[in-house]
């Protein structure tokens, strides 16, 4: 019975340092794809900042073509129509930048410490918990050897005593 025991609490034991051991190999995974979403963040700034430069210039083309005389107006007021359209997507873009550090990137690094602690906790108080049940279990066995046997003895002993 004692073998039966030891071979669960073996088997929930090992379970459960598979499963800590890996949440602590994954950190470096998170680590770089945190680190990968943030250079991704800076390049679409860049990126908000290039396009925003490059609509000023689209928008002083489109309004010299605007203002000028003869057939160009035509030019200038379909290429002002075309710039308001692409600064609606540079707001858009805008917007995706600012949403995808707020909403991904500061959360992840905000729990990545939190996250390596707690595993970290978690490992030490199992390990604990698991060497105080298994000396609690040996204990008990031996304790309840103990009783068996001297239950044989006293059955043997009032065995003889009767005869």
């Amino acid at each position: 019975m004692e073998a039966v025991i030891e071979k669960e609490c073996g088997a929930l034991g090992g379970l459960f340092q598979t499963v800590i051991g890996d949440m602590k190999s994954s950190y470096p995974i998170w680590e770089d794809f945190i680190a990968k979403a943030g250079k991704l963040q800076s390049q679409l700034r860049a990126t908000v900042v290039a396009v925003a430069a490059f609509l000023d210039a689209f928008q002083k083309v489109a309004d010299l073509a605007t203002n000028s005389r003869g057939g160009t107006r035509d030019i200038g007021s379909a290429l002002t129509r075309m710039c308001m359209r692409h600064r609606s997507i540079e707001a858009k873009l805008k917007q995706f930048s600012m949403a995808f550090l707020d909403c991904l990137i500061n959360p992840l690094q905000e729990q990545m410490e939190e996250w390596k602690r707690g595993v970290n906790t978690l490992d030490k108080d199992h390990a604990k918990e698991y060497k105080r049940a298994r000396q609690e279990i040996k204990k008990k066995s031996s304790d309840t050897l103990k009783l068996q046997k001297k239950n044989v003895k006293t059955e043997s002993i009032s065995k003889y005593a009767t005869c």
